[in-house]
């Protein structure tokens, strides 16, 4: 995934800048980089490595280092960025969110159309952003390079420039599947992923991007250079996992989706009699827990905290170079509460579960601490399908999916031709999915929230939603 933050004012933004990048945190942890724009220094830029160092630890110092009236920053899981290029269209910095599934066949098209060239790491990977750069420069006009990038590109690529002049140019993804937010001050304009960042900083919201649209910032004003149009496929994921609590994305918040989604699927269990006699309703924390929180309210059953996870030197359980490491680190994190573990019978909310390794650590962790029983609900559907447009099961292929893994197991390859039925509770094939899923991760009880229930919970129209990896609808 990946996260941004951009700012044109009539004085220094690097702080804003900073500040607002820091904001975004959780949506990226490989690399990290600020460019901004001077009239005394042009264009600079800085990029580092974050695996192992949070951003404000590796950009320690950048206030004294970069200066600019306009500024770009972004933190990312894919390659480093914002690069800054030379064209036909001027110099400018660049950074781009999203995925580009067919990067091979442009990188040869590029090659065998323009004759050009693409650096390349000592691998032989092309920049993915430097590749959008390439196919923008095939126009005369950003503008219209930017649309023409866009329209090449299958996945999504939402797009921020900061121009030669101190411009900043913002686009949305033709479908709408990411955010991108425009706020105001007195002295400015700002640009951002995340609303909350912003208005920390003294912006107020002013304009969110319609899908493909693309808008020009300056000091003293917003201009809409491409208008955008309606037809849109928001990412639902944004609220189920992406997002921070307390954004916002089209008119929803993320803290209040999560608890209405715990809600709905206590709802759910009641209804259907599998409601589990526990002691305790818990969230896998951290986007697991308020989900938690509204099934404990709606099934007055009492919330806990069973184990919490110990933060201060380990922020992110993922940053470790393998998978092994990476396991590790989140064992280490989670420190058991006895008294909430010895002899209860608990269950667990989790905002989804993908290749269920981890969950299954965490399951064995709780009996290992004396649990009864556990029991398990996702916050979202069974995830059948890798995701095509961003980043969130895209690391896994459709066969390391923990749910067409067990399907393989069951049925074979005859099973693909029957996700819809294992994803519905209410067949045979649904029903079977469960059990060996609870077989396989030791669990007393499972169930997942449905796509009806998280849309219900989101509350914006479904077909304005993108729910791919769950249905395989686009």
């Amino acid at each position: 995934m990946g996260g941004f933050f951009g700012a044109v004012c009539k004085r220094d933004v690097m702080s804003d800048v900073f500040f607002g990048t820091d904001y975004h945190s959780h949506l990226g942890t490989k690399s990290a980089g600020l460019a901004a724009f001077s009239d005394q220094f042009g264009l600079q830029r800085k990029i580092h490595n974050i695996s192992n160092s949070p951003f404000r630890t590796q950009f320690e110092g950048i206030l004294e280092e970069m200066h600019g009236t306009a500024a770009i920053g972004c933190i990312n899981d894919t390659d480093p960025q914002p690069l800054i290029v030379r064209s036909s269209c001027g110099s400018f910095a660049i950074m781009t969110v999203g995925v580009i599934n067919n990067k091979e066949a442009l990188i040869e098209e590029y090659f065998s159309s323009h004759n050009g060239q693409l650096n390349a790491t000592s691998g032989g990977a092309i920049n993915t952003t430097e590749l959008v750069a390439a196919y923008i420069n095939c126009k005369s006009n950003l503008v219209e390079g930017i649309r023409f990038a866009q329209e090449k590109i299958s996945g999504t690529a939402l797009i921020v420039i900061l121009t030669e002049t101190g411009k900043i140019i913002a686009a949305r993804d033709l479908y709408g599947r990411l955010p991108v937010h425009i706020g105001k001050s007195d002295e400015g304009y700002c640009v951002s992923f995340e609303n909350f960042a912003f208005q920390k900083l003294g912006y107020e919201a002013e304009y969110d991007l319609k899908p493909a649209e693309i808008v020009e910032l300056t000091a003293d004003k917003m201009t809409v250079l491409s208008e955008g149009t309606t037809v849109k496929r928001t990412c639902a994921f944004l609220w189920s996992y992406f997002g921070f609590p307390s954004s916002v994305y089209e008119g929803v918040n993320v803290e209040a989706m999560r608890c209405r989604n715990g809600m709905i699927m206590a709802e759910n269990d009641i209804q259907n009699g599998c409601m589990p006699d526990v002691d305790y309703v818990a969230g896998v924390p951290d986007s697991g827990t308020p989900h938690a929180i509204g099934y404990a309210n709606q099934s007055h059953i009492p919330f806990a905290r069973p184990f919490i996870k110990y933060t201060p030197t380990w922020p992110r359980s993922f940053t470790p170079s393998s998978q092994q490491e990476r396991n590790r680190i989140a064992k280490m994190k989670q420190i058991p509460v006895s008294e909430l573990i010895n002899g209860k019978k608990l269950l667990f909310v989790d905002d989804s579960i993908v290749r269920g390794t981890q969950l299954r650590e965490t399951v064995d962790f709780l009996y290992e601490c004396g649990a009864k029983e556990v029991h398990m609900r996702s916050a979202c559907p069974p995830i059948m399908y890798g995701c095509k447009f961003l980043n969130f099961s895209r690391s896994t292929g459709d066969m390391e999916l923990l749910t067409r893994n067990v399907i393989m197991e069951l049925e074979g390859k005859k099973g693909i031709r029957h996700l819809d039925e294992y994803s519905d509770r209410e067949t045979e094939r649904g029903q079977s999915l469960r059990k060996a899923i609870c077989e396989k991760l030791h669990l007393a009880s499972l169930e997942f929230q449905t796509v009806e229930g998280l849309q219900k919970a989101i509350g914006i129209d479904k077909c304005d939603l993108c729910t791919y990896c769950w249905n395989g609808e686009e």
